[in-house]
């Protein structure tokens, strides 16, 4: 996610530049062809401003749709964020006190798991999907693939949490986070039949569990099911059709000035082209709010932060700092 007030242009143009420049060269060839060749090819500019219309609305419809996803990713990791703190502070105040039991390791084993739960949601959330960006590895804003990810840094990362043992099990699940939600379960029944949690309080820490399962499943409903491609793949056609018939709209506005029509046909081309594309780029890339790009949900960030607030809940030490920006974007 960017956090600096706004992008800079050139920042903008370098990422969306191709098309400008397209634009510029399909305009020259079509303006050198009309004036070596002299044949009237030129399209009277209203119909294609008609066009223009409509694929402006499409691109605003599809913007939209894209924005209500990433939005909506947002709130289900708020949600997330209320719910961790709210799981570990019951977890922290409701245990009974047992002389025959150490309520202290018991409540940190629970809480422990629960952050485990939230690092292995983030690794799941960045399986790589058919229809996401691809990101080389010269990249260092992204991970090229998951099992890299599971190899290098999951791992590492759970062992922090949970045991050697507890991690093998999981791992032969197809699903981590819905595993260790499980065993969380698992766990709540346990006190209860040691006596540890009333009846009425386990009822209640299986709503907060259920609560955590509705928001891995909502997650997962979005990371699993893309943008419907009949509304992406439109709205890039509809744009490749209008920026073609861009330059011969042009040339019959400009043919009124003799000595500049030339000139203003291929750079007003440019930008039009360049200005459809980009729009057409932003909701393209505003899609999928969890392959990692530098405008989706800061998935990492939220996930340390929620680290911090449950380990200084458990009086923890040598707690983890908050990732920082990094030029401006924070993961």
């Amino acid at each position: 996610m960017y956090v600096n007030r706004n992008y800079g242009f050139w920042m903008t143009f370098k990422w969306s530049r191709n098309p400008f420049y397209y634009g510029l060269a399909y305009a020259a060839i079509i303006t050198i062809l009309y004036q070596v060749t002299e044949i009237k090819f030129t399209l009277p500019w209203q119909p294609i401003s008609i066009i223009g219309i409509a694929v402006s609305f499409y691109l605003g419809f599809k913007n939209n749709s894209s924005y209500d996803r990433t939005w909506e990713a947002r709130k289900i990791w708020g949600a997330i964020v209320n719910d961790s703190r709210t799981f570990a502070t019951a977890v922290i105040t409701l245990l009974h006190e047992n002389p025959n039991e150490n309520t202290d390791a018991i409540k940190k084993s629970i809480i422990y798991r629960h952050l485990a739960w939230i690092i292995s949601l983030r690794y799941l959330l960045r399986i790589p999907k058919t229809w996401e960006h691809k990101y080389g590895p010269k990249n260092t804003l992204f991970v090229p693939t998951y099992n890299e990810i599971l190899n290098n840094g999951l791992d590492k990362e759970l062992l922090e949490y949970i045991s050697e043992s507890e991690l093998q099990h999981y791992r032969t699940k197809s699903n981590i986070p819905s595993q260790i939600l499980k065993k969380q379960s698992d766990v709540i029944q346990e006190l209860t039949s040691k006596g540890l949690i009333s009846d009425f309080k386990q009822v209640w820490f299986h709503q907060l569990v259920g609560r955590l399962y509705d928001n891995q499943g909502m997650a997962e409903r979005i990371k699993n099911f893309p943008l419907p491609r009949q509304y992406a793949s439109v709205a890039l056609w509809m744009t490749y059709v209008f920026c073609a018939l861009i330059p011969f709209g042009l040339l019959d506005i400009f043919l009124i000035s003799s000595e500049l029509w030339v000139w203003m046909t291929i750079p007003f081309s440019g930008l039009i082209t360049w200005i459809f594309f980009l729009m057409e780029r932003i909701g393209d890339y505003s899609e999928n709010p969890f392959e990692g790009a530098y405008n989706d949900v800061p998935i990492s960030a939220i996930t340390r932060g929620i680290e911090i607030d449950l380990r200084e809940m458990l009086n923890d030490e040598k707690i983890p700092k908050p990732y920082p920006v990094e030029n401006g974007f924070l993961m």
